[in-house]
């Protein structure tokens, strides 16, 4: 067997940049957290109330609206251009 080194490569400070234990690795371990008892609950989920939901919908609508109107813009130009200036 090798002799583990002391010294560090050149560059190199000792210091962790990115997290190596990837889950589907050989060496992955489950974090404390995630090892609960099967019988026992994570803790309460968060619910929306009635006006968080109106107002998540409400949001979602007005962005898909104006997506939509975006489109129907640059169809309308579109056309205009079409009519105006190319068959022309």
């Amino acid at each position: 067997m090798g002799k583990k080194r002391s010294e560090l490569p050149e560059g190199d400070d000792g210091r962790t940049i990115v997290d190596m234990n990837v889950e589907g690795m050989p060496w992955y371990h489950k974090p404390l957290s995630d090892m609960v008892p099967q019988g026992a609950s994570k803790g309460p989920k968060d619910e929306m109330t009635r006006e968080e939901q109106r107002a998540f919908m409400w949001g979602a609508l007005k962005a898909s609206l104006l997506v939509a109107l975006v489109f129907i813009g640059v169809f309308f130009l579109f056309i205009l251009f079409c009519d105006k200036i190319w068959f022309q």
